[in-house]
């Protein structure tokens, strides 16, 4: 039986609230028909109160219909669709700020919201406010397309973001059970590098794509920033670009049964917009933030349904990739192809948080020279991603390298759509100046993973001296356990 989503068209500004029918809520939200359950797929046409007051029409989009937006043309923040959110400092992600309802950290202006990020040392201590909106329980949705466009601040240790929750975050069970689909994410410190990222499960996957300026930094300028949520797949975009796509999430406790797919992200989402200070991830703000400028801009918000989503869909299964002839998970281990180092085939070179530098294949040897080491360890860093990793095997790696004078690099096979956890544990080691081979064994204690990644990690470790790295090998060394 195929069943489809039936997305409710808007109506006429006319009709009057209130005035319900039995094919959507106020809020737009899609209804789920099915023939042979004998319901109905002809007239889905109900009220939709799209934001009052002062709203510059939004562009149509084929294939779509608007469900709701807001242009921020106004004077005061429309509550009928969003809410101001206040949060203590430390709530999340041990954060500095508090969220709070003031003007002075939430306000319109020359048609854009504003979220303001305040420092405060009035009494002697450093004391952080900023602004958090979300649209949860007045414009839900569930699948569609969202458009944002926004200009991030500069600065260490601010965070903004544009994302999405569940309206019921109990439905699958908490964080991150109950699924986050994060739209864009930039930190202020390295404002060159959006994120679009997926959270779920348990044990926490997630799945991630980044986007690099080469010319400007996305606090440069305004960007636009989409995604596609439909019940099979998740698209994310930066002006007009895919850069992103998943497809396979799942959702569950941990060490039972998976909910049956697509969750969790087949229940009502909602969005919302914060400008956060600090954090375990951009750590914090520092004598070179300027919080006169520290401020998230957003021109308008769009959210667009198709009229139908094909709710039967299939999750993909994982596909492991085959080892070579002689064994070895790594491809072009032995560097004898020349490759390009920035796409997602075989090995890929990046940089991030001050990291500067550049890698090179020459003479069977990959070689990393830096510039500046950065300030997270893998500011600087080397990879293969698409290591099947199978629980209860054991592996093997192996590697030859050097460096021009001594100094330490990280090792690990990490997890980047299972959580980031470690299946080879990051390990420090020092490469001398003659070439030296490095052997490290683990086994695999976690569920089948198709996209385990090597990382070499060249950042942050007091020394930019240049690497060469050859005779790569990641094998399996036992079998599954019976």
């Amino acid at each position: 039986m195929k069943k489809k989503l039936i997305c409710a068209a808007l109506a006429s500004a006319f009709i009057l609230t209130g005035c319900g029918t039995s094919g959507e809520s106020a809020s737009g939200e899609p209804i789920l028909t099915s023939k042979e359950q004998g319901s109905s797929e002809t007239d889905t046409s109900t009220t939709d109160a799209i934001n009052v007051g002062v709203n510059t029409e939004a562009p149509k989009i084929e294939g779509y219909e608007l469900l709701w937006h807001d242009e921020f043309d106004g004077t005061t923040l429309d509550d009928t669709i969003w809410t101001r959110e206040e949060r203590q400092p430390g709530w999340t992600n041990n954060e500095l700020q508090e969220y709070t309802k003031s003007d002075e950290n939430i306000f319109l202006r020359d048609g854009s919201l504003v979220l303001k990020a305040i420092k405060d040392e009035s009494d002697g201590k450093k004391k952080y406010s900023s602004g958090k909106i979300r649209s949860q329980g007045k414009e839900d949705f569930l699948y569609g397309k969202v458009v944002t466009r926004a200009k991030v601040p500069e600065g260490q240790g601010l965070w903004p973001a544009i994302w999405m929750m569940p309206t019921n975050e109990d439905l699958y069970g908490q964080w991150p059970k109950c699924g986050e689909i994060d739209i864009m994410e930039v930190l202020g410190s390295a404002p060159e590098t959006a994120y679009g990222t997926l959270h779920y499960g348990a044990p926490h996957g997630e799945q991630q794509g980044t986007v690099t300026l080469t010319d400007g930094t996305f606090a440069s300028d305004f960007h636009e920033y989409s995604v596609e949520w439909e019940p099979g797949e998740i698209r994310w975009y930066i002006d007009g670009t895919l850069y992103h796509t998943a497809n396979d999430w799942f959702s569950g406790e941990e060490g039972g049964d998976e909910k049956p797919y697509p969750a969790p992200f087949n229940q009502k989402f909602f969005v919302q917009m914060n400008l956060a200070v600090g954090g375990t991830w951009p750590g914090s703000p520092d004598e070179t933030t300027d919080f006169s400028k520290a401020e998230f801009e957003i021109d308008y918000v769009r959210v667009y349904q198709k009229p139908e989503y094909d709710t039967n869909v299939t999750k993909p299964k994982k596909v492991f990739r085959a080892a070579t002839e002689d064994g070895n998970l790594i491809y072009n281990g032995d560097f004898a192809e020349q490759e390009d180092l920035t796409d997602d085939n075989n090995w890929k070179f990046l940089l991030f948080e001050g990291g500067e530098g550049a890698a090179e294949i020459k003479d069977n040897t990959m070689i990393i020279r830096s510039e500046k080491a950065g300030k997270v360890d893998y500011s600087v860093q080397l990879v293969q991603p698409d290591l099947p990793m199978v629980k209860g095997k054991k592996y093997r790696v192996t590697f030859d390298a050097r460096a021009d004078e001594e100094r330490d690099i990280v090792v690990c096979i990490s997890a980047p759509t299972a959580g980031w956890v470690r299946y080879l544990k990051d390990t420090r080691i020092t490469i001398p100046a003659e070439t030296t081979k490095f052997t490290f064994e683990f086994e695999m204690k976690d569920k089948d993973d198709n996209n385990g990644r090597l990382e070499f990690n060249l950042g942050n470790k007091g020394s930019t001296a240049t690497v060469y790295i050859s005779n790569v090998r990641v094998e399996e060394i036992t079998d599954a356990a019976e």
